[in-house]
């Protein structure tokens, strides 16, 4: 494998990265929050279909941006209603938007551009396109340095490089910031931040319309990255992303790590579709099963040992 090869896989591993990531990291506010968030999954499928959708109508990425942003927001809201305001099962409520947002983006599809479920596919134009940082031509016959920053720091969408700064942003949002700080007390112990006078309910919904925006952004890029939106096309992002989000300890710099890892082992799988060892040669199968093997090798390997916020899941009842 030459020095090409590598950074042409590493490239496709920040794209692959990029929703998870996002996704990632709006798990990441719900749970710190208390709100277990598996509805992750219902909330990409909801952004990529209003993105897509509405993208392949006005001719315009940045509105189909703002329409996946308001899906996922929407569904965010369900979840905080069920959850939040009528104290409902976390985990009920997200599996329930789950398979709403399965069969509800089929359905509305099938009705609004009899396409099967499936939106027109989106023109170039009409999705985002790969920004080229200053220099990045100039220096692209660099031995070594060129290629590094043509094409792997180089190149990407404005979500990519979104997702990446919302890193930082997160931690310094979680970390050093009065609301960080009460956020993260809610989802430990959320009777001493209400002692405190501060609102448990609002600073949860906070989380959810943070988490909501964070989807909408990564529905957007799947919607964008595959010209247009297709049945189930969230491929179990939401579930790998919550998975991800435990081997990082919900913490932001790991969930990049994590991410990143994950986006690796896609780009490795797309890549190579057969592996021959000698006499032996890896189904292609296997190798795109590769990230949901290491999703179940995580969750029984890590899930023990990284400890969720004391009050994830807990429906918070106001003494009296």
């Amino acid at each position: 494998m030459d020095y090409l090869t590598i950074i042409q896989i590493l490239d496709s591993s920040v794209r692959l990265a990029t929703p998870l990531l996002l996704t990632c990291l709006a798990g990441l506010f719900s749970e710190r929050a208390g709100v277990v968030d598996i509805g992750l999954e219902g909330k990409l499928l909801a952004a990529a279909f209003l993105a897509g959708a509405i993208a392949s109508v006005t001719g315009s990425i940045w509105i189909g941006l703002l329409a996946g942003i308001f899906g996922s927001l929407a569904f965010s809201m369900l979840h905080g209603l069920a959850s939040i305001t009528f104290k409902g099962d976390q985990l009920i409520s997200g599996v329930a938007l789950n398979f709403l947002a399965a069969g509800l983006t089929i359905v509305v599809g099938q009705s609004w551009f009899g396409l099967g479920g499936r939106t027109p596919a989106l023109p170039t134009e009409a999705r985002f396109q790969a920004w080229n940082l200053p220099f990045s031509d100039a220096l692209a016959d660099v031995p070594f340095i060129g290629p590094l920053y043509n094409e792997l720091i180089s190149g990407h969408t404005v979500l990519t490089y979104m997702a990446l700064l919302a890193v930082p942003l997160s931690w310094w949002v979680l970390y050093r910031t009065r609301f960080g700080l009460r956020l993260r007390a809610v989802g430990e112990n959320p009777s001493a931040v209400d002692t405190a006078g501060v609102s448990v309910e609002r600073l949860r919904f906070a989380s959810l319309v943070i988490a909501g925006v964070l989807c909408g952004m990564a529905g957007t890029f799947l919607a964008s990255l595959a010209a247009g939106f297709v049945k189930d096309m969230s491929a179990g992002r939401g579930y790998i992303a919550l998975a991800a989000l435990i081997f990082a300890k919900w913490r932001p710099w790991y969930a990049l790590s994590a991410t990143l890892l994950f986006g690796l082992l896609e780009s490795i799988g797309n890549r190579y579709q057969s592996i021959s060892l000698g006499d032996f040669t890896i189904p292609v199968q296997f190798m795109q099963a590769l990230p949901y093997i290491l999703t179940v090798i995580i969750l029984a390997g890590f899930v023990g040992k990284a400890i969720p916020p004391r009050a994830g899941g807990q429906p918070y009842v106001k003494e009296r």
